[in-house]
């Protein structure tokens, strides 16, 4: 955990600066680098024409390369720096925008504002920002559901895990994991197209997300106000999940809230039939919403002052 204080220091500049508009409309931001790498590759190696083993052979191949093309400068750019506090610091300043912690915040307490205000219109608009599903088939309920997962899920693919790998190598892990899971955002899907080429991007963010998940999952527990139902419910729904690692944090914000979450929804007009985590419980409202961005904020507090332990240690 050598690298424990400069992901605390991400954290701090990310939840007070989060990643300016005028900044992300000057450069873009990292993320969006390697998304048009991503697509280059998807694009000129993922081809129609190609059998399904000669397509994953081709995924394997990208994913490999885009991901040590990122670890690569990651190892470059610390090599550069000099050793100490000041190491730690700009390691921190520069693993900045990898860490999606107001972002992440902003997004979902966008989703409750108008809810809460009974809105339903502007709640669906919000909520087809940060989740895939058919916004004009939710109600109240839907809504909250849809922004509680992703809040849940989000915290751990977008903070937990990339302070996690750059708390252990520096800019190296946390570089090397935002392409890993921007790899697994962009064709690590089962679908006609991606079903062979992406398969390396989705196995390879199911190992990288195996640890993170589960930590990000007890971190919930601790501070949830039903920590004993938490637990309950993560212990024994977790693996009820479609995903190996999202069930983790989801199934914990369930049981904290006292709340049901995945279950069926509509992706594309076709109905997916997803197991229900906390079944039995209510369905969540609004308010569940703004209950869950409290757990969530204290989950972070608690994860950057543990980092901050670490490195004083």
């Amino acid at each position: 955990m050598g690298f424990a204080g400069a992901m605390a220091v991400a954290m701090a500049v990310d939840a007070l600066l989060g990643w300016p508009s005028w900044l992300f409309a000057r450069i873009g931001h990292p993320v969006t680098w390697l998304g048009r790498l991503i697509g280059a590759i998807d694009a000129a190696w993922n081809r129609d024409s190609d059998p399904p083993a000669f397509r994953r052979a081709a995924g394997v191949a990208g994913a490999l390369l885009v991901i040590a093309i990122s670890v690569a400068i990651g190892w470059v750019l610390q090599s550069l720096l000099p050793w100490g506090w000041m190491e730690i610091i700009l390691v921190g300043v520069l693993a900045w925008p990898l860490v999606a912690l107001r972002s992440l915040h902003d997004h979902v307490a966008a989703v409750a504002k108008p809810l809460l205000a009974g809105d339903i219109a502007a709640a669906r608009d919000a909520v087809s920002r940060i989740v895939g599903r058919d916004p004009a088939t939710l109600d109240e309920a839907g809504i909250a559901r849809a922004a509680i997962e992703s809040l849940a899920e989000n915290a751990s693919d977008g903070i937990v895990a990339p302070v996690f790998w750059g708390a252990l190598f520096g800019l190296p892990g946390i570089l090397g994991y935002k392409a890993i899971n921007t790899l697994d955002s962009m064709i690590g899907h089962r679908n006609e197209r991606h079903e062979a080429f992406g398969w390396a991007a989705a196995r390879i963010d199911d190992v990288a997300n195996f640890i993170p998940a589960r930590l990000t999952g007890f971190l919930f527990v601790l501070l949830a106000s039903r920590r004993s139902e938490a637990l309950s419910c993560m212990t024994r729904d977790a693996r009820r999940h479609r995903s190996p690692n999202a069930g983790w944090p989801e199934a914990a914000m369930a049981g904290g809230l006292g709340v049901r979450l995945s279950g069926p929804r509509i992706y594309h007009g076709s109905i997916t039939n997803e197991p229900w985590l906390n079944d039995g419980a209510r369905d969540p409202l609004a308010a569940d919403i703004s209950r869950g961005l409290t757990i969530y904020r204290r989950a972070m507090l608690l994860l950057a002052g543990i980092l901050a332990i670490l490195a004083f240690a």
